[in-house]
């Protein structure tokens, strides 16, 4: 059973901060994802949403190359500005749609890219997005490497990876030299939990810090929706993309996840965010927001005060 988080070393506005897996990066326990950045809101109101979040002492910020086009390291750079010593800025590589997309070439390249849009000389951690089946995990490293030495990156991390991957990742760095990964960024939910299977094992072991999205099943363990109800038409669960999670079965685990909550005197958003936020091997909830009043609520529900006890209870919830 994964265990619970040790005390935070200390406090910000009321967020915890953690180290960032075995590094000397401290992120804030709420993290903001910026995917919605671009795509699903415009630079202002992106500001408004980040501004919220700096307001509640949120510091961890996640985008991607790949996030609106672009528009999301464009929009967060922006909003930043003034604040960028303040937080922690994290980024991704390597889109699943770029065929090479771990060579040197792409890495030098979204690099480059993603620093002129954030605005900023470096990212505070870069992550590799997708692992890449057809370029050697070796030239990957290597330049990741050479990354960090520059000065661009200053930590690295990967994301949507598998157990034996990360294992394997581990070693070549190790046997090479060069610098190791610190973060994995893998969905996971209360009603998404393949990650349990050997990644948060993998994490634990080579001092990872795991960096959950999607912690909410796109909206779904907000409670947004009950049996028979469609989805609100501005959630991401009204997009048929992200709305196929809301089979008669999770809506069910939702149902019964709500009557614990409520027994509690808990919203269903403390729920799931602390159920998370109380494993050991969790550095950050990457909670994504289109409304200031999002981030506020995500900010306070994201503790990291259930007992082991609790997590079984609520963990058994969605197992039966």
């Amino acid at each position: 059973m994964l265990v619970p988080q040790r005390p935070a070393e200390r406090e910000e506005a009321g967020v915890e901060l953690r180290r960032l897996g075995a590094s000397g990066l401290r992120v804030s326990l709420a993290g903001l994802g910026c995917n919605n950045f671009g795509m699903r809101i415009d630079a202002a109101a992106t500001s408004e949403v980040v501004h919220a979040a700096l307001d509640a002492g949120i510091t961890f910020f996640d985008t991607a190359r790949s996030y609106g086009g672009g528009r999301s390291e464009e929009f967060l750079g922006a909003a930043l500005k003034g604040h960028r010593d303040e937080v922690v800025v994290a980024t991704k590589f390597g889109s699943a749609t770029i065929e090479d997309r771990g060579s040197r070439a792409e890495l030098v390249r979204s690099l480059e890219t993603s620093l002129r849009a954030l605005g900023t000389d470096h990212v505070d951690l870069l992550q590799f997005h997708y692992p890449d089946p057809r370029t050697p995990i070796t030239e990957t490293l290597d330049a990741l490497d050479d990354a960090v030495r520059a000065g661009k990156a200053r930590y690295i991390g990967c994301s949507n990876a598998d157990g034996w991957w990360i294992a394997d990742a581990h070693w070549t760095a190790a046997t090479r030299h060069s610098t190791p990964f610190v973060s994995v960024q893998n969905e996971w939910s209360l009603l998404h939990r393949r990650i349990e299977l050997e990644v948060t094992t993998a994490a634990d072991r080579y001092g990872l810090g795991v960096l959950p999205f999607f912690p909410l099943t796109s909206g779904l363990l907000t409670g947004k929706i009950r049996p028979g109800q469609a989805a609100p038409s501005d959630s991401r669960l009204a997009d048929q993309r992200f709305g196929a999670v809301a089979t008669e079965a999770n809506l069910a685990k939702v149902e019964r996840l709500r009557a614990y909550a409520d027994g509690r005197g808990w919203s269903m958003t403390r729920l799931a965010l602390s159920w998370l936020a109380s494993h050991q091997v969790v550095s950050s909830v990457i909670a994504g927001a289109t409304k200031p009043e999002q981030v506020r609520e995500n900010a306070e529900a994201t503790t990291a005060d259930l007992s082991p006890d609790e997590l079984g209870e609520i963990a058994s919830l969605v197992d039966g």
